[in-house]
């Protein structure tokens, strides 16, 4: 297995062809688009899945890797428990290994204060049955042995698990294709096909594909589709840099954090390391327009964000990014097919010395890549997954904040169903589009 993300140097494994029609066209295949169609496949739905670059190319291959149930919003929970239950089948039917690991998360807690936060969101795991419990000074050094540092304790949950994301995504994608899926890369949605102001069918670059029914899930690039419909989107794109060490002497298999790294092991017998609590946002239309929606957030964590002036040229927010485009030419989305953004070197170079620091008794090591991913973010730090009022036959799945590849089976399952019409099965009031514009006041998810 390769530590590092899919890019467009990946050969295309989904070439097609585009069929004329569908039952159902999936924009995006990061995890919310490729579960998605894989559970309308199921479904017996003729199903297409359009991706402008590759399967997992973005932020769907460039995450953490964790399944966490852990620290999830009390109405994201019941989701992402079904999501662990779907991963562990989902293993089961791949021709792979996905480095699927049942080996905890735990959260570290460097004082008092911190275990308190920590000890009032325990019990909403508990009454859903989620093996979460806290653990004092001792039980912590015992579990993740090695440390400098002695902590006040931790939040721990057995049950959570870990998977390598860069296999586990294209291996969902190949059970959506033999279910029969018709998965479809290097095939940009220009925009919604409409008729008498209802969805009819997506204009690609390939041409024009018929269906009643489309599924957004295009993460960071939603909010620059929906505009082009003259619908607005809340959502910001804020850049997170991830790291690879070299293999190293087993510490942990799970994974972990405090308030400054969260790390976890691989099964190439490395640590994917990341800052906690640290992203940079590139200002631009969509994000000054956003603003007063992320008031409440700023804040309650003014100095969780590094600010600055400009994207670079392509990005979603990018000044110079084309907020309107003829259908019938190059749109934004096959001017940048991936989303590569730069790491943060000095990022990166931190957090191995900090890594380093926590561990002193560690072998000299090296980061063997670094990278950098887009997380698409919302106001309140939970997605939006709804069908879209002002779009009918729009179902929008975006804004995961962070958490979409450990929730994405479970969200993809209850996007199929409301693309057909069905109970979703878990109530969905707090990932409501209108919470943007019905007066709603922002509640922030747990910071945890």
């Amino acid at each position: 297995m390769q530590p590092f993300p899919i890019s467009l140097e990946t050969p295309v494994k989904f070439p097609g062809p585009l069929p004329d029609q569908a039952d159902v066209v999936v924009i995006g295949g990061g995890i919310i688009g490729v579960s998605s169609a894989l559970f309308l496949a199921r479904a017996g739905k003729k199903t297409v899945l359009l991706e402008k670059g590759r399967v997992a190319a973005e932020q769907s291959s460039r995450n953490w890797g964790w399944i966490r149930q852990q620290g999830r919003d009390p109405d994201e929970l019941p989701i992402m428990v079904e999501a662990n239950r779907l991963w562990r089948e989902l293993a089961t039917q791949t021709n792979q290994d996905i480095g699927l690991r049942q080996a905890g998360v735990t959260y570290l807690a460097k004082s008092e204060a911190q275990m308190a936060k920590y000890a009032a969101w325990a019990p909403i795991a508990q009454e859903l049955g989620v093996d979460t419990r806290t653990m004092g000074a001792a039980e912590t050094a015992a579990l993740v042995p090695g440390m400098s540092q002695t902590y006040s304790g931790a939040l721990h949950t057995a049950s959570d698990m870990r998977a390598e994301p860069w296999v586990a995504v294209p291996a969902l994608a190949g059970i959506a294709v033999r279910e029969g899926a018709c998965i479809v890369e290097n095939c940009a949605a220009r925009a919604l096909d409409l008729a008498a102001g209802r969805v009819a069918g997506v204009i690609t670059e390939q041409g024009r594909i018929s269906a009643p029914e489309v599924i957004l899930a295009g993460g960071a690039w939603s909010a620059l589709l929906l505009g082009s419909q003259e619908v607005f989107l809340p959502q910001l794109s804020v850049r997170a840099t991830v790291a690879a060490t070299s293999a190293l002497p087993l510490i942990t298999e799970g994974g972990v954090a405090d308030d400054k790294i969260a790390f976890r092991r691989r099964v190439d017998g490395g640590y994917t390391l990341a800052p906690g609590g640290f992203h940079e946002l590139f200002i631009g239309w969509n994000a000054l327009r956003s603003l007063p929606k992320f008031l409440t957030q700023l804040r309650a964590e003014p100095f969780g964000t590094r600010f600055y002036p400009a994207a670079p040229h392509g990005y979603p927010d990018a000044w110079t990014t084309p907020r309107r485009w003829l259908e019938g030419g190059i749109s934004p989305f096959e001017s940048m097919r991936v989303l590569n953004p730069a790491p943060n070197r000095s990022r990166a170079n931190r957090l191995k010395g900090q890594f380093a620091a926590l561990f002193p008794e560690l072998p000299d090591f090296d980061l063997s890549h670094t990278w950098a991913g887009m997380i698409d973010t919302m106001p309140d730090l939970v997605p939006v997954v709804d069908r879209v009022a002002a779009l009918p036959g729009l179902t929008l799945g975006t804004g995961m904040s962070g958490h979409g590849f450990g929730i994405g089976p479970a969200m993809g399952r209850i996007l199929a169903d409301l693309a057909q019409g069905k109970d979703p099965g878990h109530d969905l009031d707090r990932f409501r589009f209108s919470r943007f514009a019905d007066g709603s006041a922002m509640r922030l998810g747990p910071a945890l």
